[in-house]
């Protein structure tokens, strides 16, 4: 087996790479790829509209509600290890969602493959920190957040894709069925490619903050997960409960830490560790407006204009192709630009949705498709210079020791975001329809443009940190806060 070098100079550390990104790709598209699926699921097990949301929305739950936990959990007893005890589970679940002969079973399933995932996530950017150094690890990120991305937004095409071959009532089990022989694969490639790590001592886990930290996600995500049954009206309590939850996780964060021990999350990452904070918060921000989107887009397609799942998917996959684009080559400039980068990228986002917004309000229904091609390819080329090289950016000065729950916090800041954004854009959709007479254009793009928002404050938010870190380089840094004295030891 393959032991991990102190330098990180495994030879098979590009290899071992692919093996995590096609793990990591097939959980996040698993987040999206079934959307499409829903309407014959429900057919076929004979249930309610409620009851099958669940298949989407349980299984985002479940994913953002391990992710810090599981990364601690990396970080304590060792990635490889964890991986691939995730992805073997993550396989048979999805085995078990494709077999399923009722609802129950199928939430079942998906609520484990849901935690199977959110255990995967976390190592995917932890073992990046770990196997690569320098200017190797900003492009093994770029291929991360490539894979991020990407994974996001041709769910959608995948999932038309496959219930296009797959033609039949029982179509939608291949959704979970493709998992199994490329998980598979993937795990026998793990076995074989990962690296090992010296085992370090045991260490107390800290079961208080997995505690308050799972409440305090649990009570802000589950009303936006229910929110197609209602959740949002009648669990509007929980928005409250949820920020006192997460206040006495700080809290006692910054305790257990004050007194030596090993919190969860530790408090310095936010404090001391250079672009982590900013970088979190402009991730959670972007993939509000991000996430949201694509929902927005199916509507659209599929019941204004009537439109096949798979059509509807092709017509949004500029947007995919100008991620992959940009993502890759993002991942060796950011480096060199930094935060411009992103900087840059959010504002190719915003002209591109803004873009998409206007043409599908004023241009003819026949000819939208084609007509929005452009600025989606825009939209698209600053997301893959926004999302890959933040992640390189909040992750980069990150001590390897913490890689996994801060890897694990950044996931989790973006599947909260997501799911305020693919609560809020629908319901705003559906709003705008109910009061315009069933105006399809109108309500696409009020709900698109809406979308712009968040996307504006994530750029807002760059361009302050970009200011901020274009003065920190003109001034000299003090000997009792530099870079190596903050980050000393974190091999």
């Amino acid at each position: 087996m393959p032991t991990q070098a102190e330098d990180g100079t495994d030879p098979r550390r590009w290899k071992a790479l692919w093996v995590t990104l096609v793990a990591g790709f097939m959980s996040l598209l698993d987040v999206t790829i079934v959307a499409v699926a829903l309407p014959s699921m429900q057919r076929d097990l004979h249930t309610t509209a409620p009851a099958i949301q669940w298949v989407v929305s349980g299984y985002a739950l479940a994913f953002a509600l391990v992710l810090v936990t599981a990364g601690r959990v990396g970080d304590a007893v060792g990635r490889r290890r964890v991986f691939l005890v995730a992805l073997a589970a993550f396989v048979l679940c999805s085995a078990a969602a494709g077999a399923a002969p009722s609802i129950t079973w199928l939430v079942a399933a998906r609520l484990a493959q849901g935690v199977a995932a959110g255990c995967l996530a976390p190592q995917n950017s932890a073992l990046i920190q770990q196997m690569f150094r320098g200017a190797e690890r900003g492009r093994a990120f770029g291929l991360f957040g490539a894979t991020v991305g990407i994974s996001s937004a041709v769910g959608p095409v995948v999932g038309g894709l496959i219930l296009a071959l797959a033609d039949g009532p029982q179509g939608w089990r291949w959704i979970f069925y493709v998992n199994v022989p490329v998980g598979a694969v993937a795990l026998l490639l793990g076995i074989r490619l990962l690296p090992r790590t010296a085992p370090g001592r045991r260490e107390r886990l800290d079961v208080v903050g997995v505690a308050l930290l799972g409440c305090g996600v649990l009570a802000l995500m589950l009303p936006l997960v229910l929110a197609e049954s209602g959740g949002v009206r009648r669990l509007w309590w929980l928005f409250l409960v949820g920020p006192a939850f997460l206040w006495a996780f700080a809290h006692w964060e910054q305790r257990v830490a004050a007194r030596e021990g090993r919190p969860l999350l530790d408090p310095r990452l936010l404090t001391t560790t250079r672009g982590y904070a900013a970088g979190a918060a402009i991730a959670t921000l972007y993939f509000v407006g991000f996430s949201g989107v694509w929902l927005v887009f199916a509507l659209y397609y599929q019941n204004g204009l009537d439109y096949s799942p798979l059509r509807s998917g092709l017509a949004v996959t500029p947007f995919a192709l100008g991620s992959a684009l940009a993502a890759a080559l993002a991942g060796r400039l950011v480096d060199r630009l930094g935060r411009v980068l992103t900087v840059c990228g959010l504002a190719a986002v915003a002209l591109g949705l803004g873009g998409t917004a206007l043409i599908l309000r004023l241009a003819p229904t026949g000819l939208a498709a084609w007509i929005t091609v452009p600025a989606l390819f825009l939209g698209g080329l600053g997301s893959g210079c926004v999302i890959s090289p933040n992640v390189t950016m909040t992750l980069r000065d990150v001590p390897v020791r913490m890689a996994g729950a801060a890897g694990g916090a950044l996931q989790t800041g973006q599947r909260l975001g997501g799911s305020i954004g693919t609560a809020a854009l629908p319901g705003l959709f559906y709003l705008v329809l109910a009061s315009g007479h069933h105006d399809y254009r109108t309500a696409v793009a009020t709900a698109v443009g809406l979308g712009i928002v968040p996307v504006a404050c994530a750029l807002a938010l760059a361009v302050h940190d970009w200011h901020r870190d274009h003065r920190a380089r003109k001034e000299p840094c003090p000997p009792e806060v530099s870079h190596s004295h903050l980050h000393a030891g974190q091999g």
